[in-house]
């Protein structure tokens, strides 16, 4: 079993404001590596298999992790190992074939979860899904912008 979810920072945290701060000026427009590494900061929490992988007192970037996670799902449909990092920190999240399951865990983190590939899948369909609509529904005018279509093109069922 996995948990993969996100939740938009309160408005008194400074990560509040990477939403605000996007807001001004053309979104369309706002380059990939801005979106990845300045806007849309989130916490997020991945549990794998009762195994804590990502802490939901984890703060990341949104869009980084969404097309990191599609670049993760694109790789374990092929039959391959995927693996992301946290560019503020050498965390590693690593995916491994183990049979027939996918073995999840973090480099900072004790511990692996077990997870079937169909359903790893799946909840990173989902999560993608979610993903790209609250960005949209924060944001008006994303929906034109390149890198954000790119997530919406990583649904996978």
């Amino acid at each position: 079993m996995i948990h993969l979810s996100f939740s938009l920072p309160e408005p008194a945290s400074p990560w509040h404001e990477t939403w605000d701060d996007a807001r001004r000026g053309d979104p369309s427009g706002i380059s990939e590596g801005d979106l990845r590494y300045r806007y849309f900061g989130v916490n997020v929490e991945m549990i794998v298999d009762s195994v804590e992988i990502i802490s939901k007192r984890r703060f990341v970037t949104l869009v980084d992790l969404a097309l990191s996670l599609r670049g993760v799902a694109e790789r374990i449909s092929r039959g391959e190992d995927a693996a992301f990092d946290f560019t503020e920190s050498e965390e590693i999240i690593s995916f491994r074939r183990a049979g027939d399951s996918i073995s999840v865990g973090s480099s900072r983190r004790p511990g692996r979860g077990s997870v079937a590939p169909g359903e790893l899948l799946e909840k990173i369909s989902e999560f993608l899904k979610s993903a790209h609509s609250r960005l949209v529904e924060e944001i008006p005018g994303l929906d034109e912008n390149v890198t954000v279509r790119r997530i919406a093109s990583g649904f996978l069922i």
